[in-house]
């Protein structure tokens, strides 16, 4: 049923288009006195027996395995052109998640450097005329540039989905005005996209952009006399939506009630109070490190500074207490562990990942596979994040044909919708750089990596739109960015990349324009079947229906020049119902 309102959907929204225009180290805390253990210690996790797998309706045709593969790279990549494609077909998909586990990472900071070093040898001379700053779109390019040319293809994908559940934004002026800030943000979730959540979430919290932007760097301890007391920002958002959420969870996601058969709370006002005060006598570490730093330090973790941070006993989730006197960072990896061992985390992180990359609405039995494999029950240690992406992309509901469920599938963002078009077809410039900042799609889109509008990313995870979805008790997060201005945006984009060659925003000196590569396509050109045949593989992975293929071949066998039935029929399956909606 999902699958075929956001068909419905799409195909009124395209009908509209048609219509209307053809972003430490613990050296200042004092020696930690003996303590005893931490009383009473929150009971261990169980981890639960991974649901078996829903079975499918009878009769849907399975994908074959080039379908597949290319369903595959629609998930766990910005895009693949068609020999990639074929590449993961013919090495088997699990066996290609592996190869990219193994991948080096392709990190944004070194070219964040390589552009300061350019900048300071005068290669920019001619932008900086028009802009007093151009270091602040350095982030900028880096992030475009190895989203279109880092081998390393799933690990960007998976940083991607992070960065809008762990979110910090350029909406922030310090952290757009650092180059170092996001960049070095982004690196984090890169490193530790493959490694453990808990690794990740300490990460995080450490990070200066984070510091900035939930307002825990310099958060001292409460001074009554003062009448000032420990910023609560990370406090809430750490457990309301980078672990926990707001409701005590099942393994499956469903939310527990009381006797009452109300929603029971996760934390309450006092908890976040408690985490408070775990998280002050933070500062910018680095060189000249000090409480009260002003100037950042982004590419190293926050420091803690011990007489800043509240020493007394702190009462956390289900019981746990951290002693009087211990030290700011061992309050604060208590704290963490308090939080990562927490049953809610693999189905509240789990669910929102499989939305970012699967499906919007994931049955309880997927979310429980998932569950359980962020809890160990694959053999990985707890939080494994390979384990759960294995879980994630494998699953069989993840697998099944499409129409096999009947909530299956979900809105591609406008961002990863352009960006699959640059993917797909090879784009290119002579001097390999892909110099986008990335600000004409964000006027367009109304979306940029790390640049939300608030700690709450562009759509939330729950959202659900008015009318048939939400009546039939399904969400679909991507909607909240569908509007008639980005439902046209999104037809333009395609029309300016393909027919007017603006593949890139800046393309002055001393960069190159980028441009698509056809050249495939247009081999094929003479045979409309063929072309719209390897173009359904590549970009709707065998999912065109009879009267969307129908519709585009009677447009394709009217068009005599080569070039331009290439043009369109990419532009026609670019706006179908089909490429717009995974399924």
């Amino acid at each position: 049923m999902f699958s075929g309102l956001l068909r419905l959907v799409s195909t009124l929204a395209l009908a509209g288009v048609l219509n209307a225009c053809g972003g430490g180290g613990g050296g200042g805390d004092a020696a930690s006195p003996a303590v005893p253990a931490l009383a009473p210690a929150a009971p261990a996790p169980t981890t639960p027996t991974p649901a078996p797998s829903p079975e499918p309706p009878p009769g849907q045709p399975a994908l074959s395995p080039l379908a597949s593969a290319s369903r595959l790279a629609s998930r766990a990549t910005f895009g693949l052109d068609y020999p990639a494609i074929q590449a993961i077909a013919e090495q088997g998909e699990a066996a290609w998640l592996e190869e990219q586990f193994r991948l080096p990472i392709g990190r944004h900071e070194p070219i964040v450097t390589e552009l300061l070093s350019r900048k300071r040898a005068g290669d920019f001379a001619e932008l900086e005329a028009d802009n007093n700053n151009i270091e602040f779109v350095f982030r900028r390019l880096a992030w475009w540039q190895q989203a279109v040319y880092a081998p390393d293809v799933l690990r960007q994908r998976v940083a991607f989905a992070l960065s809008e559940i762990l979110v910090v934004s350029d909406k922030d002026d310090t952290l757009a005005t650092f180059p170092y800030a996001l960049s070095n943000y982004q690196d984090t979730l890169l490193t530790h996209a493959f490694g453990n959540f808990r690794d990740l979430l300490r990460a995080v919290t450490l990070h200066p952009a984070m510091g900035i932007y939930l307002s825990h760097v310099n958060n001292a301890k409460a001074n009554p006399e003062l009448n000032t007391y420990p910023d609560e920002n990370y406090a809430r958002e750490v457990m309301q939506l980078f672990t926990i959420g707001l409701f005590e969870l099942d393994p499956d996601g469903s939310e527990q009630t009381d006797a009452q058969g109300r929603p029971i709370p996760t934390y309450d006002n006092d908890d976040i109070r408690e985490f408070a005060r775990v998280f002050t006598g933070l500062s910018y570490g680095g060189d000249g490190a000090r409480f009260h730093k002003r100037l950042p330090d982004f590419r190293h973790p926050m420091q803690m500074f011990g007489f800043f941070h509240d020493q007394g006993e702190k009462h956390l989730l289900r019981g746990t207490v951290l002693p009087a006197g211990q030290g700011g960072m061992q309050d604060i990896e208590d704290a963490l562990d308090n939080l990562f061992n927490h049953p809610n985390v693999g189905p509240f992180i789990g669910r929102q990942l499989i939305q970012r990359l699967v499906t919007s609405n994931p049955s309880p039995e997927y979310v429980a596979r998932v569950s359980a494999a962020f809890n160990g029950a694959t053999g990985a240690p707890r939080g494994d994040m390979k384990a759960v992406l294995r879980a994630i992309l494998l699953d069989p509901e993840a697998q099944a044909p499409p129409g096999s469920y009947a909530q299956l599938g979900k809105l591609r963002e406008p961002l990863l919708r352009a960006l699959g078009l640059l993917k797909n077809f090879s784009v290119a410039s002579p001097d390999g750089f892909y110099a986008s900042t990335g600000y004409f799609l964000e006027d367009l889109l109304q979306q940029h990596p790390l640049s939300s509008p608030s700690v709450f990313n562009f759509f939330l995870p729950g959202h659900a739109p008015v009318g048939e979805i939400a009546a039939a008790g399904l969400v679909a997060p991507e909607f909240q960015l569908t509007n008639s201005s980005t439902i046209v945006a999104v037809s333009n984009i395609v029309d300016i990349v393909l027919f007017r060659d603006l593949v890139n925003d800046l393309f002055r000196a001393p960069f190159q324009r980028s441009r698509l590569d056809l050249g495939p396509y247009l081999a094929i050109a003479d045979d409309a079947d063929e072309l719209l045949d390897r173009l359904d593989i590549l970009m709707t992975y065998d999912t065109l229906s009879d009267e969307t293929r129908e519709a585009i071949l009677a447009t394709l066998q009217a068009i005599d020049d080569p070039t331009f039935r290439v043009q369109t029929a990419i532009y026609l399956v670019f706006t179908s119902p089909e490429y717009a909606v995974q399924i």
